[in-house]
């Protein structure tokens, strides 16, 4: 059990918390582990929910479809982080959303009757747990709004730039890697691959931003910023 309590105390839903009570309470929720190859199913929207999914090794996308089955990357995820809260408490208890392996990736499910029932051994840090889970909720809604907020752009440039900027932020500096990949960018902005890619080229030309495969540099913030308004 020991070899993943350092990847779950990475994960929002068991902020502030020990590793001796972490290992208490995975004693007591007795969690599904579960190993996925590169691009194989974790999880499919519509089919029976599981639990809250906790990358402890790994990568993952996280993935609708929509009618026409143009699939939309909403997020990817990594060590730590979780796919499925947002079903944890509904009254569906379905996958919303269907989860691919982008790598060898290790998952545990976590059962969502166990982190709102009463604890059986009366773990002193399941309180903060609950706050967590809460929390984890808001902020995953926060970022569904900005998802929504995306797809509301019809202009191209304002979808790259507003990306750009974020993964700006996230890093700390106008240098940056990007999480993903160029086909996984153009899902999750739902633009086409060739139009993402002629779009980049155009404000690298305009000397807006400069990119190596992964490697961006933003060199004119305010004019991303202008264009993401």
């Amino acid at each position: 059990m020991c070899y993943y309590i350092d990847s779950l105390l990475k994960c929002p839903l068991f902020r502030e918390t020990s590793r001796d009570d972490l290992k208490e309470m995975m004693s007591c929720f007795n969690p599904i582990i579960k190993e996925f190859r590169r691009n194989e199913i974790i999880t499919l929207e519509g089919e029976k929910y599981t639990g809250i999914g906790v990358i402890i090794e790994g990568k993952a996308s996280v993935t609708k479809e929509s009618i026409a089955g143009k699939r939309i990357i909403m997020e990817v995820i990594g060590p730590g982080q979780m796919f499925g809260e947002m079903a944890a408490f509904s009254g569906s208890r379905i996958w919303p959303a269907t989860v691919i392996s982008l790598e060898s990736s290790i998952v545990t499910f976590l059962s969502p009757d166990k982190i709102a029932g009463n604890c059986e051994r009366q773990c002193s840090a399941h309180r903060k747990l609950i706050t967590n889970m809460l929390s984890v909720i808001s902020n995953k809604a926060l970022m569904l709004d900005k998802k929504v907020a995306y797809l509301a752009m019809k202009n191209l440039r304002g979808r790259i730039s507003t990306y750009l900027l974020e993964e700006q932020k996230k890093n700390g500096a106008t240098r940056f890697m990007l999480p993903m990949n160029r086909n996984e960018i153009a899902d999750y902005l739902n633009v086409s691959r060739p139009s993402l890619s002629r779009e980049m080229c155009r404000m690298r030309d305009e000397g807006l931003i400069d990119f190596h495969r992964s490697a961006v540099q933003i060199k004119d913030v305010a004019q991303l910023v202008s264009m993401a308004e």
